[in-house]
């Protein structure tokens, strides 16, 4: 077995780990003439502007894999569900929902929560299983839209498979092999004398005992930072392939639905912190942490409460469970929904589309991580999406976020990860090293647009909440002319030719609480005019 690619990665995860400097803290709120640091100047707002005059507190939904409702920093920013009594197994409010008190969970039932999901495409595939095609043989469609959407998930299918398969496969291989190596001392945690005592020959073993001596020298087997990337990443490509990319795999009925029936509402349960919810977490936390209490982090919006929809499990979402959960969020008040998810394919795109248009009959904003394939979306979809069927043009209540970092220049201001798009990504927004709040209390960096929407999100939720007569359309055109110029040249994520934010963005500009809120307050005043 060559293992050859898999040890370059795990070389350059060493490396990485071993020269990694730590960003500054919070440094998603700093600013950056004040600090040095390109953050979105939330700080400076609160120390700098009027906030706070208008006591009624926003509504955030946040569309995601759930929310640890007990956790320090957030049992205070819940919403709550005031018109429901809680446990009493009674549909209080007559909403549909049955002790809906945080929010509403679409991915559980009576039967237990989803956890891991197959991807989009292994789903429109499976459905064709039955037929029993032979290979290169292709069913009979009912029209060309079904069959360019069963062409897109069979190369989606065929280019995955077989290369997470194999860094699956080669990464146990790895690790066993470190492992093996550092337990030839007798212990999980030798010291440097017992390390330098062992011997090796070839090239391959030279650099995988190179990376043994680091994990030692930081903590052994069980402490290491570098063999906890290892863990996560062998973990990660396990459920990849034993769930996601697994056409056998259907845990659907657990939630007890007709899922053939995209019309349908009223199904799943109110558990929104059922298992897997350090995700959905991480991003409140983000957008709405607490401010008041001197404990771990501080959210971008101070009065914003944090609604819980769960629909995101370990694999794709699916979109009659975007499509409600974005309906839940609009009749129940949300002002800004943040979504950090997506996916290659959309078959219920029609009933994603009709519930976006929805939010924005009922002047609802839609805030949406771009993505982190290091891809063009000009080029390449990416689900959900602010353009309707048939449509060339964005929905007003939509903002597609890309990440920056704190980083200057061209290897650090553009997430080497994040999708990007002249025409199709709005702006940009902090989002690798971001520190925030994660099941039990506890913290952790994580990077992604998915940090970054719910920072667009906070700062959304800043501006509505503050000034309640602006519009969504008005806020989205607000943080998007209020957004500070990049002008630095960076690298198009994925290559390593430079170019500027501009062209991979319609802004070519950084989100930025501060200026937005200024230029808020001029617009609500009629001093400034948007058009």
């Amino acid at each position: 077995m060559k293992i050859f690619p898999v040890l370059a990665l795990a070389l350059a995860t060493s490396f990485q780990v071993m020269a990694q400097k730590a960003a500054p803290d919070n440094w998603f709120n700093l600013d950056v003439k004040k600090n040095k640091v390109w953050g979105v100047s939330t700080e400076r707002a609160y120390q700098e502007l009027p906030i706070g005059k208008n006591k009624e507190k926003i509504i955030v939904a946040v569309i995601d894999a759930g929310t640890d409702i007990n956790h320090e920093d957030l049992k205070n920013v819940l919403w709550v569900n005031k018109n429901e009594i809680p446990g009493n197994g009674i549909d209080d409010d007559k909403n549909g929902y049955i002790d809906d008190i945080y929010g509403w969970n679409f991915i559980g039932g009576k039967e237990g929560n989803v956890k891991e999901d197959t991807y989009e495409y292994v789903r429109v595939l499976a459905a064709y299983k039955g037929l029993n095609l032979k290979e290169g043989e292709l069913p009979t469609f009912k029209n060309d839209d079904e069959r360019e959407m069963y062409l897109s998930a069979r190369d989606l299918y065929d280019k995955n498979f077989n290369e997470l398969n194999g860094q699956y496969q080669q990464f146990k291989s790895i690790v066993s092999i470190i492992e093996g190596m550092i337990m030839r001392t007798g212990t999980r945690t030798p010291n440097v004398e017992q390390m330098n005592a062992i011997k090796v020959d070839q090239k391959q073993d030279k650099q995988i005992l190179m990376i043994a001596k680091y994990i030692v020298k930081t903590g052994g087997l069980d402490k290491s930072p570098i063999m906890a990337q290892f863990s996560d990443a062998e973990k990660q490509l396990k459920t990849m392939v034993e769930y996601n990319l697994n056409m056998d795999f259907e845990p659907r009925n657990l939630v007890g639905d007709n899922y053939a029936d995209v019309n349908e509402r009223f199904y799943g349960n109110n558990q929104v912190d059922a298992p897997n919810t350090e995700h959905g977490t991480h991003v409140a936390g983000i957008i709405a942490a607490d401010r008041t209490n001197d404990t771990g982090i501080k959210g971008i919006c101070g009065e914003a409460l944090i609604m819980t929809l769960r629909v995101v499990p370990n694999g794709d979402e699916r979109d009659k469970d975007i499509a409600n959960a974005i309906r839940y969020a609009v009749d129940h008040g949300a002002k800004v929904i943040n979504m950090s998810f997506g996916k290659k394919l959309s078959p219920q795109k029609q009933a994603v589309d009709e519930a976006v248009a929805y939010a924005l009959s009922k002047d609802v904003l839609l805030v949406h991580a771009a993505g982190n394939e290091s891809e063009n979306l000009a080029i390449h979809k990416f689900f959900p999406s602010p353009k309707f069927i048939g449509s060339t043009t964005s929905v007003p209540n939509w903002i597609e976020v890309g990440a920056s970092g704190y980083k200057k220049g061209k290897k650090g201001r553009v997430a080497v990860f994040s999708n990007y798009g002249k025409n199709e990504v709005d702006i940009f927004a902090p989002g690798v090293d971001i520190h925030s709040t994660i099941p039990g209390s506890l913290y952790k960096d994580f990077d992604g647009t998915s940090m970054a929407s719910p920072v667009v999100a906070g700062v959304a939720a800043l501006v509505r909440q503050n000034y309640p007569n602006l519009t969504a359309a008005q806020t989205k055109q607000i943080l998007l002319k209020s957004a500070l110029p990049c002008n630095e040249k960076v690298l198009i994520p994925g290559t390593k030719t430079k170019t500027k934010l501009s062209e991979l963005s319609a802004t070519g500009a950084i989100v930025n609480a501060y200026e937005a809120l200024i230029l808020a307050d001029k617009v609500s005043k009629g001093e400034v005019d948007l058009k």
